[in-house]
């Protein structure tokens, strides 16, 4: 299938984006200890000139946090390598399939549509990649391997110097903003960007001002991000549905982000009709 991303229109911004790559280091990464450090800084204490100024209790403090997010850090990733759905993971199925699950998930959000109307919106097979040659777990230590091996049209196209600002050629959709760090993290790898890559963008919907989000669009030439922006440049669409959250749900299962996802992502206007013509491809991961 011959993708011509470039040929679409470069006209859709989200109502709220992007956290700026590391390498602008103007917006800082969400810390997963500032809930900690907060909540230190509230507890009753000593008196502070005994805790504050001694260097001993300044360094035990940060020792703590740093093993806290260690901790943390393994959590996640012990129930990722543990969860059930790895096994026979939804994403592993045919584009058929993958069309009809869509299809269902799709009803949910449009509810008062007729058949009629929801067909007209499908997702058709024919604009979802077909992954079951890939037999790995679908986790994000496997994300680079699956990239380069089950979908090597995007990763010749990551590896390439964007034309403009502000539009990928891939856009990787999850549910949670941590996830999405981890995600972004995967996506700087080298044999993913080589050395002409563009930057990789993660994109929140609550956490930062949209004239930052979009100041930093306009002046960054973006390869893949973790969430959505213009879509000039835009072949693939990768949906985090093999991940779920503590409720046991995915990204479409979760009807806050499956509403953001059929509504303001697949369902803008530029983005359905390069669905429509084959210009950007679904990816199921």
């Amino acid at each position: 299938m011959a993708h011509r991303g470039d040929d679409l229109e470069d006209d859709f911004v989200l109502d709220e984006l992007v956290e700026l790559s590391e390498e602008e280091g103007s917006i800082h990464e969400i810390d997963d200890d500032s809930n900690h450090e907060d909540e230190e800084e509230a507890a009753p204490s000593a008196p502070a000139a005994s805790t504050t100024s001694d260097p001993s209790v300044l360094l035990k403090k940060r020792k703590r946090r740093e093993k806290e997010k260690e901790k943390k850090l393994k959590k996640r990733k012990i129930a990722e390598a543990t969860a059930p759905q790895q096994q026979g993971s939804v994403a592993a199925q045919s584009p058929d399939a993958l069309s009809e699950y869509l299809s269902t998930m799709q009803k949910k959000t449009y509810k008062d549509m007729s058949d009629f109307e929801l067909d007209d919106i499908r997702i058709p097979a024919s604009a979802i990649a077909d992954t079951t040659s890939w037999t790995g777990e679908r986790t994000l230590d496997n994300l680079t391997e699956f990239i380069m091996k089950a979908l090597p049209t995007l990763h010749t196209r990551m590896g390439q110097r964007p034309k403009n600002n502000g539009a990928p050629t891939m856009l990787f959709i999850t549910s949670a903003a941590l996830r999405v760090a981890d995600v972004t993290r995967i996506l700087r790898d080298k044999r993913l960007r080589g050395e002409k890559g563009g930057e990789i963008a993660k994109l929140f919907a609550k956490h930062f001002k949209l004239s930052e989000h979009v100041d930093y669009l306009r002046r960054t030439k973006i390869g893949a991000a973790a969430g959505s922006l213009a879509v000039s440049a835009l072949t693939h669409i990768i949906l985090d549905v093999t991940f779920h959250d503590a409720k046991n749900r995915n990204v479409l299962e979760i009807p806050e982000t499956r509403d953001e996802v059929f509504k303001t992502v697949l369902g803008a206007p530029t983005v359905m009709k390069g669905v429509k013509e084959g210009k950007i491809q679904v990816i199921l991961f």
